[in-house]
């Protein structure tokens, strides 16, 4: 895509002026800039849509989802000799 220079802008200026006339150049102006900004707000708009979507929804927490604790079978032993009673 060319870049367009000042002085390409202002030729484009100049022609547009010609065409269009000093009174209407304002309405046209004000006109393409509204839609300019609608243009970006609607792709601002479907950007934000689809990182929304492309975000991963929270699992619901499930008991298959929780850890298991540690169940062993205890046998009760004396305090002081550690063996069984």
């Amino acid at each position: 895509m060319p870049n367009i220079g000042p002085v390409e802008l202002i030729i484009i200026l100049v022609i547009a002026l010609l065409i269009l006339g000093p009174g209407k150049l304002p309405d046209v102006g004000a006109a393409l800039g509204k839609s300019i900004r609608e243009f970006r707000k609607a792709a601002t708009d479907v950007q934000e849509a689809t990182k929304l979507d492309a975000s991963p929804a929270p699992r619901p927490n499930t008991l298959a989802d929780q850890p298991v604790p540690n169940q062993s079978a205890s046998v009760p032993t004396d305090a002081a000799s550690g063996a069984p009673q």
